[in-house]
């Protein structure tokens, strides 16, 4: 089996389970709050929060991104199916104009502004790494499957376009409409997950290591807590929306 074969076999069982990926930096995770400290020490409170509260900024870029990517390409492709790859079309314009993988690419800047909140260089660098290790894989298993089913297509988009950087050179319109509805039905768990995990590093650092009272901190990092308390509102509404209701169900002529 040579290196490519190889990545695509891994690639295809990390696809399954990319969801709980994550888990596995837990213990690396727990080691770097506690020293997360060192910056405040040296740069005083204000700075610290200052930093935290624009890795939290990159997070929500990284989810913009995926709102546009998802909200502008047709059904049945770019989702966040985990059982086996799918497409029935092959995206090439919008975002996939300027890069192959926008959806990762999302992804990785919403792991970067949690990874930077740790405040941490080496857990930063063991995260990023981790990712694009284990990102490539899952890539790998994706071009084969989208050269296969598409061909020429496909390869006359993939010569062209960059692999993880966007050249906004390249930019095309994208063929649909942007589609708020299928944003707010399909995307909706990752406000809550970016909103729980600030809150949990929060908490961690500062009361479990830095041993800050419960309500002292309430008071001054009051933002944690409200911006969890709205992510879990909206997470809440969307989910009930989605489940309970049609009000987010695709309409005939858009999906």
């Amino acid at each position: 089996m040579n290196i490519h074969d190889l990545m695509v076999k891994q690639g295809g069982f990390l696809f399954k389970w990319r969801s709980f990926i994550p888990l596995l930096l837990i213990f690396p995770a727990i080691i770097a709050l506690s020293h997360s400290e060192m910056i405040e020490d040296v740069l005083g409170d204000s700075v610290e929060d200052a930093l935290v509260f624009v890795s939290y900024l990159i997070s929500l870029c990284g989810l913009a991104i995926r709102w546009y990517t998802v909200g502008t390409v047709p059904p049945g492709t770019s989702g966040r199916n985990t059982k086996e790859q799918r497409a029935d079309s092959l995206n090439t314009t919008g975002m996939y104009s300027i890069v192959k993988n926008p959806l990762y690419l999302g992804n990785f800047i919403v792991i970067l502004g949690v990874l930077l909140s740790f405040k941490v260089w080496w857990f930063i660098l063991i995260g990023s790494m981790a990712y694009w290790i284990y990102i490539e894989r899952i890539i790998a298993t994706e071009e084969r499957y989208l050269a296969q089913k598409f061909g020429d297509d496909y390869t006359s988009w993939a010569v062209k376009t960059p692999f993880f950087f966007p050249k906004f050179s390249l930019w095309q319109k994208p063929d649909r409409p942007f589609n708020l509805k299928k944003v707010l039905r399909a995307e909706y768990n990752g406000v809550m997950v970016v909103g729980s995990a600030f809150l949990v590093i929060e908490f961690i650092a500062d009361i479990l290591f830095e041993r800050e009272p419960f309500f002292f901190w309430l008071k001054d990092d009051w933002f944690w807590p409200f911006q969890f308390v709205v992510s879990s509102a909206i997470f809440g509404v969307l989910r009930y929306l989605k489940k309970r209701t049609t009000i987010l169900n695709p309409s005939p002529d858009i999906g």
